[in-house]
């Protein structure tokens, strides 16, 4: 079945009213198919489905987060493998708001979060991976990048940042290097949090109005909104030759935040579930053991 969904909504079910379990397959919903040629005008970012209760959504994340804690003390205990989850997005779609609200039941000794800002005169001198390589998470580890190496064929193709040539031969090094991963035992989920231009602009005025999200404006916000066209386009060009059995990227709907949580949580938990992971058993006998 061809990844996400066209305008008309996503086959999504209620949570669940007695036990607030989410039963939606996500991967079959927004994951990107690998060779599929993305157009994000096929794509909803106000989509919620059949999920329209706020309520019900927010109380099946809330379940989510606790599923991923249990998990997460798995995967440190087991030491073997690792996830790393990328969040990209457009101005105000959400990054931060996804990491609080998705990773809010996690133990922070075992969860690492980059954000990855304009690169340093230092990282300028290296290959555009290598300050991405070091902050990749460490086996037993939660890794969340907030933003990525994919800057680097976003705003880095949008700005012309570099010849387009060096841009086009981008999209197989990051292919390579998140296959390099996977075959290291990382986990790797990707998410474009997708909203629409009038959802932006909400988002913008809010910044303007709301005293406590001042801090947040920059001029350049509105300077970047100019480009929206290029960035879409950006977008599925990475979006189409960037998601791959090993490291699928998903179009997750943006425009309602308790969605978005709830896509991106329900995406985690069922990605991790598929791990099988387990407690580890001693290789020592302990029934002789006695504390004293």
């Amino acid at each position: 079945m061809e990844a996400g969904r066209h305008l008309g909504g996503v086959a999504v079910r209620e949570a669940l009213a007695l036990d607030n379990l989410c039963t939606m397959d996500v991967h079959k919903l927004f994951a990107i198919k690998p060779g599929t040629k993305v157009r994000l005008l096929n794509f909803d970012p106000g989509d919620t489905g059949e999920f329209s209760d706020k309520n019900a959504a927010v109380a099946a994340t809330v379940e989510n987060v606790k599923k991923l804690a249990e998990v997460q003390l798995k995967l440190f205990a087991e030491n073997k493998r690792a996830l790393l989850i990328i969040l990209q997005g457009i101005d105000t779609s959400g990054k931060d708001g996804t990491i609080r609200h998705c990773m809010s039941g996690l133990n922070p000794a075992g969860v690492t979060v980059t954000s990855f800002k304009k690169p340093t005169e230092h990282e300028l001198d290296h290959d555009f991976l290598w300050r991405v390589h070091q902050c990749v998470p460490g086996k037993g580890e939660i890794g969340v990048f907030n933003r990525s190496h994919y800057e680097d064929v976003l705003i880095g193709k949008v700005r012309k940042l570099a010849p387009a040539a060096e841009i086009e031969a981008r999209y197989d090094h990051i292919n390579n290097f998140e296959q390099l991963l996977a075959d290291s035992g990382t986990i790797v989920l990707k998410f474009f949090l997708y909203i629409s231009k009038d959802e932006q602009k909400k988002r913008l005025q809010q910044r303007l109005e709301d005293p406590t999200k001042n801090w947040k404006f920059q001029p350049g916000d509105l300077e970047e909104r100019k480009l929206w066209p290029d960035y879409i386009k950006a977008y599925e060009a990475a979006l189409s030759r960037c998601s791959t059995k090993s490291a699928p990227w998903f179009v997750i709907p943006s425009d309602k935040k308790w969605f978005r949580n709830l896509a991106v949580s329900q995406a985690i938990v069922d990605t991790v579930k598929a791990m099988k992971i387990s407690m580890p058993k001693s290789m020592l006998d302990l029934s002789a053991v006695k504390v004293v």
